[in-house]
Parts: structure tokens; C-alpha cells; sequence
């Protein structure tokens, strides 16, 4: 099957610092990268190292090349990304010496994409592939009701994290993916626990601590502890994550296999300084040991 990713592309700059500023301080980094990133890019090159036909569906600026031509190297299939006059999406990324991080985003491309877009992409979609998509883009919930309406599986990774978002594609979801903190925001807007959004799986990331999975047609929840590593950078693990767990399933492995995977992949990832270019392969994954 595929894996039909309505996706941000961002050129990530990731500034090392001492440690995160405060309010009013000025910082000197001690360092400058970049790398190709948006949550949307890492999620189909997480995917498409984890062994899925992965279609992006984006934009970018006129100086954008760079990052489709990065993306097509790793595998994605990048007809659907469209050039427009509109700058590309960029963050700028700080990272302290225990690798948390904090992230502005500018947009750019990413918000203007269009309904005839993410149509004409999808009209080439088969009955059963998935449909996957993150709050860096527009057309979340269209491309949501066109997804259900053709057939697919259709997953949401909330971040970052608006409840109002959440909740305009909640009704066309099959998978949604939280962290702890979104979990418990989305609660807080619904009045509903993870288990009873009415969405079929619900996998909720508990960083250090793992991931929690909801079965809720069988009514069950399952844990999966995280391997013990030393993190350099977290960014990108839980993109890491999501795109391990949907490419698994696509494969046809069941959600505990699924998750399983996934885990060892965003263990690895944070072990690394960068984003895309930097996500594990599946052989990688696989001969890991923790």
C-alpha cells in the first residue's frame, strides 16, 4: 500500500546554546546547523527509511529545491509538492547541552496549500493506504474528509498542538497520536479522555517514559517502555515515532510489533544532533542494541 503524507517541509536551523533564555536575555549559540525538517518531512522520511512508499503532499518557496531534492534521496516520492511564490517554512530550533529543546516556526508555504491540490494527489490513492497529517499545514480537515470519503486510514499527529484542529478531523480519524501534554490539553477542550474520542487507536508518547496505546473498539490500553539512551537532541523523535508506527502497520505488522519498532527508532533518533537527515533506517533499527 502508501502512505500519503499532507506534510510540512522547513529548513531547520539548529542553534546550540548554554542553556534556554530567559525572558529578555541575549544568548551567543555556540553553534549553527541546518537541516531539512518540518514535522511533515520527518514523518515521510521516517516512514520511507522504515520500508513504506511514502507521497508527500506540500509546498514550498522559490528556495526550496534543496529540501525536495533531500527528501527524493531518502526515498519519498515528491510529485506532489508544489513550487509557489511564498517563501518556505523554516524553524529556528535552540538546543541546551541535555538536548531539550525550544522551536519557533514560521509557516511560510506550508499554509497555502490548496483543496485542489491535496484532490488531484489523492485522486491516485488506493481503498486501505493511509493518510497522515500534522498542525504545520492548511487543509487538515478537508484532506481528512476527502481521505475518509476515498477509503483510506486516515492518522493525525497533533502537533502543535490547537484544539480546535484536533478536534475539525477528529470524526474522519482511524489513528491519533498525542504526547502526554497534548493528551492532557485535548481533555481539558473535550471533557474526554484519550480512550473515548471515539477514535480507534489512540497512541499516546510519554517521552523517557515510553508510549501508551488505547485499543478502544476492544476497550484495552497498552504500554510500551522506552529503551534507556542518552539523548543529545530529542527533535524529531516523536515525528520519528509516527512514521515508524504508520510505516509498520502499512507493512501489515500488528500494533504492538508497530509500536515496538517505532520505540526503538525515536530511541535512537535522540541520540543524534538533527532532524530528517538524520532519522534511522530500518536496518539500523533493527540491528540496535539497547
Amino acid at each position: 500500500m502508501a502512505i500519503w503524507n499532507l506534510g510540512s517541509i522547513n529548513a531547520d536551523m539548529i542553534y546550540a546554546l548554554p542553556h534556554m533564555p530567559q525572558p529578555g536575555e541575549t544568548l551567543a549559540a555556540d553553534g549553527l546547523e541546518q537541516f531539512l525538517g518540518g514535522k511533515g518531512a520527518n514523518m515521510s522520511v521516517a516512514a520511507a527509511r522504515a520500508g513504506s512508499h511514502v507521497c508527500h503532499l506540500g509546498a514550498i518557496g522559490p528556495e526550496g529545491a534543496w529540501a525536495v531534492t533531500r527528501m527524493l534521496e531518502y526515498g519519498v516520492d515528491t510529485r506532489h509538492i508544489a513550487r509557489l511564490d511564498v517563501p518556505t517554512g523554516h524553524a529556528i530550533i535552540a538546543v541546551d547541552p541535555s538536548g531539550e529543546n525550544q522551536i519557533i516556526l514560521f509557516p511560510g508555504a506550508n499554509r497555502q496549500i490548496t483543496e485542489e491540490q491535496v484532490g488531484a494527489a489523492l485522486s491516485s490513492a488506493s481503498a486501505g493506504d493511509i493518510l497522515v497529517m500534522q498542525n504545520e499545514t492548511n487543509m487538515q480537515a478537508e484532506a481528512a474528509r476527502m481521505g475518509r470519503d476515498l477509503g483510506l486510514k486516515v492518522a493525525y499527529a497533533a502537533a502543535p498542538f490547537d484544539a480546535e484542529a484536533v478536534q475539525a478531523v477528529l470524526p474522519y480519524l482511524d489513528y491519533l497520536f498525542l504526547n502526554e501534554v497534548e493528551a492532557e490539553q485535548l481533555q481539558q477542550a473535550t471533557g474526554k479522555t484519550a480512550d473515548a474520542l471515539g477514535v480507534a487507536d489512540v497512541i499516546v508518547t510519554l517521552g523517557s517514559k515510553g508510549a501508551r496505546h488505547y485499543d478502544t473498539k476492544a476497550g484495552t490500553m497498552q504500554e510500551v517502555a522506552a529503551h534507556k539512551v542518552t539523548p543529545v537532541d530529542t527533535t524529531g523523535a516523536g515525528d520519528t515515532f509516527t512514521g515508524y508506527v504508520l510505516a509498520s502497520l502499512d507493512r501489515g505488522l500488528p500494533m504492538a510489533q508497530a509500536l515496538a519498532q517505532a520505540n526503538r527508532a525515536a530511541a535512537l533518533m535522540v541520540t543524534r544532533k538533527g532532524t530528517a537527515d538524520v532519522i534511522p533506517d530500518l536496518k539500523e533499527v533493527q540491528d540496535a542494541t539497547f
